[in-house]
């Protein structure tokens, strides 16, 4: 049996010393072979933590972009000033003479959507509705000075609902569906309504600009929030 390297012995002195040479010149390679070994495992290690960082920080950029973006791109709400109805004209609006007594139960009224009249004395909050609500709570935010854009669903698209929206102002506003009305669209206030075939149509600024919190309604500057918030609230 041929000795391992570790064991080999001489009895000649040279060739001994040569022999010991070789055995530590075979650990020091090994011991060379093990570093570099550990450093090109340290090394992937490195490049693992560098791709994961990049990785992060990509997907951190892109969330925070696409942030920015909704902000950006989202429709910006339009502000109107308080209205005190100068009475100029608007083609198409039509005014009422409505009472403003408080009642329980529902209401038959004169107007489709109604423009005024009793009324449950509770208000809708105003908002953006994806369902129809109660007349003689939305009649209530009407006679505070809000106004109410109505359409019906089966005569608009979604794109002309957001267009309508986007021309809310943010408070002092309804937005609701209202099926089977004789109109697309309408935009009431207080004895005044406008009915629309597109949510395009400038008048819908024209007549928040005339009608928006105006001080002519039964009771002007009253909240039109802190009451009741109906169904498909948004």
């Amino acid at each position: 049996m041929t000795p391992s390297a570790d064991k080999r012995q001489s009895g000649n002195p040279a060739a001994q010393a040569q022999i010991n040479l070789t055995v530590k010149q075979q650990r020091e390679q090994q011991k060379q072979a093990k570093l570099a070994e550990y450093q090109k495992q340290l090394a992937k290690r490195r490049r693992g933590k560098v791709v994961w960082w990049a990785v992060g920080s990509t997907a951190a950029i892109a969330v925070v972009g696409l942030i920015v973006a909704s902000v950006v791109l989202a429709p910006q709400r339009v502000t109107y000033e308080a209205a005190n109805s100068t009475g100029r004209e608007i083609e198409g609006v039509e005014t009422f003479t409505n009472v403003t007594t408080h009642v329980e139960g529902t209401v038959d009224y004169e107007q489709n959507p109604p423009a005024g009249g009793e009324h449950n004395s509770v208000w809708l909050n105003c908002g953006v509705y994806t369902e129809p609500q109660a007349n003689e709570n939305a009649v209530h935010s009407l006679e505070h000075g809000a106004i109410w854009i109505t359409y019906d669903p089966a005569q608009v698209s979604d794109a002309e609902v957001e267009t309508l929206r986007g021309q809310m102002p943010s408070t002092y506003a309804l937005l609701t569906p209202y099926p089977d009305m004789d109109t697309p669209i309408a935009v009431t206030g207080w004895n005044a309504q406008l009915k629309l075939d597109s949510a395009d149509d400038p008048r819908i600024g024209e007549f928040f600009t005339e009608y928006w919190r105006s001080q002519n309604v039964p009771e002007p500057n009253a909240i039109c929030s802190g009451a009741i918030d109906g169904p498909g609230k948004a």
